[in-house]
């Protein structure tokens, strides 16, 4: 049955947001597995425990709403996931595996900062000041991960990627470099640095 009022839709909202966040609890550890990097490993091991932090709270309020979390599945989280259970499974472990990941997982975070985003707003218009300070602690944690995710792309993943790249074109090209830096990096780029 549509939601016919504010706080109908906030209810309907959050129990997308519920299931969303339990297949999240269920494929984050699938992924932090399939990293390679040891910083990425620990990033989603982190946001597992952030994620079961975050559905406690959905309990919480569902709990103070009087209302069930259950009877919703949330098809865009299923989606995402699929998404990263493709790239786990067309991808070497590599640190170009683990660009695909962090990009999978910030489209997690994105939408998910999308929905608790709406379903603050709508629990601020109802005046539910203890629901709106749970949704927004999530959403901060929300944040935080997106953007640490950013960094470490930033910082290593990416950066690694690219110089694995270049490393493949090497190979291909039948040139091998008999001196030079041995963390991947091109004379050309190691050059740049200095």
């Amino acid at each position: 049955m549509p939601a016919e009022t504010l706080q109908e839709l906030l209810v309907e909202e959050l129990k997308d947001l519920y299931s969303a966040e339990n297949q999240l609890v269920k494929a984050l550890p699938k992924m932090a597995k399939a990293a390679a990097a040891p910083e990425l490993r620990e990033a989603f091991e982190n946001h597992l425990e952030e994620t079961k932090g975050q559905v406690d709270r959905l309990e919480q309020i569902f709990n103070d709403l009087d209302a069930s979390p259950k009877g919703k599945k949330c098809v865009a989280m299923e989606g995402l996931i699929e998404e990263g259970k493709e790239i786990i499974s067309e991808h070497d472990q590599s640190s170009v595996r683990d660009a695909a990941l962090i990009c999978a997982a910030q489209k997690v975070e994105h939408y998910e900062i999308a929905a608790y985003g709406c379903v603050r707003t709508f629990a601020q218009l109802l005046g539910m000041d203890d629901v709106v300070e749970l949704l927004q602690e999530t959403l901060d944690e929300e944040g935080n991960t997106d953007k640490k995710l950013t960094e470490l792309a930033e910082s290593i993943i990416n950066v690694e990627a690219e110089n694995e790249g270049e490393e493949d074109e090497g190979e291909n090209d039948g040139e091998e470099e008999k001196s030079g830096p041995s963390n991947g990096m091109t004379k050309k780029k190691a050059m740049a640095r200095r």
